[in-house]
Parts: structure tokens; sequence; C-alpha cells
């Protein structure tokens, strides 16, 4: 059995004051939301064999803020290819994880990740969050897929349990969408 965790970044700032989106740092709303994320991380027990995340700035700043709510540092292998990386990408880096591992934490962008979820999980189970994701997957969203597999180059479409989504405003209403 290999489980897959995939986090989105945190919500970032958009206001004109870096010159590339690759630049772009979280804001204080995204701070906390990835806090709040690291905690549920740490409450619910879940620990990772390893770690590939995008190396964009506000990627690096999620998964600082992550770790401070986590309690643990998560020492991630940066992988340039995962920057706003579309689903072929993202599985490619997936089928390349460590053999050993059991469990891995992707960190990275939508909408590759929303599409990875839909792509990997099949559509049949009502129970399944699958459908909230296929409307949104917001920032500092983590989604939780398991596959009845012995080696990850064999996690494909449709093989994938989603057991888990939880997005910020699930932990704390103040973390869900401003509205005006």
């Amino acid at each position: 059995m290999k489980r897959l965790t995939l986090l989105r970044h945190a919500k970032s700032g958009d206001d004109g004051s870096v010159a590339r989106d690759f630049d772009r740092p979280l804001n204080a709303k995204g701070r906390r939301a990835a806090r709040a994320i690291g905690r549920h991380m740490r409450e619910a027990g879940l620990r990772f064999d390893a770690v590939v995340a995008s190396p964009a700035l506000r990627v690096a700043e999620t998964l600082q803020e992550v770790a401070s709510g986590y309690g643990a540092a998560l020492d991630p292998q940066w992988n340039k290819t995962l920057y706003l990386a579309p689903v072929s990408e993202l599985l490619d880096a997936i089928h390349a994880a460590p053999p050993e591992a059991d469990s891995l934490l992707l960190v990275g962008h939508n909408p590759g990740l929303e599409q990875l979820v839909l792509m990997l999980v099949p559509s049949a189970d009502p129970n399944s969050p699958r459908d909230e994701i296929a409307i949104k997957y917001p920032t500092a969203s983590l989604a939780e897929l398991e596959f009845p597999v012995d080696r990850w180059d064999a996690v494909a479409a449709d093989g994938g349990t989603l057991v888990r989504f939880v997005r910020p405003r699930d932990l704390d209403p103040a973390l869900g969408p401003d509205y005006v």
C-alpha cells in the first residue's frame, strides 16, 4: 500500500511587489492556514517517508509554516519541474519517488494538483470528497490518497482512494474565503 498526500501551497500575496510569479510570498492568512494544516497533520498522525516540492517561494514558505504547526521539519527534495506542473509532470514525480517510501508528500500548485486527484480517484464513490475537489481545491488544502500497489510507478488513473480532504476553513472558519 502506498499513501500519497497532496498539499497545495497556501495563499500568496498578489500585490504586484515582485516581478516574477515564482517569487510571490505568502500573505498573513496563508501563513495562518499553513500552520493550521500542519497542526492537523500532526494531530492526524500523518508521517511522510519522502517529501517532494516545487521550489517556488510560496511553496517553500508554506512548508516552513506547516512545519511550525506540525512540530517537525519536512526536508523536501526540491523539484523544479513541479512549478505550475501539469498532471503528466506530477505523475512522473510520483513514479520517481523512492521505492522504499510508503508515504509521499507532494507540495505544489493548481490546477495540476486538482486535476491529478480527479485523474487518480474514480468518480463512482458517492461518499468520497472527490466532488468537493472537482469544485475547488483551495490554497493550503490537503488531499490524502491510498493505492493498493507496492511500487510508485504502478500508481495510475482511477487507481486510488481518496481518504482525506481537508481545507483550512474546515479547521477554522476564519480561514475560509473572504466575501465582501
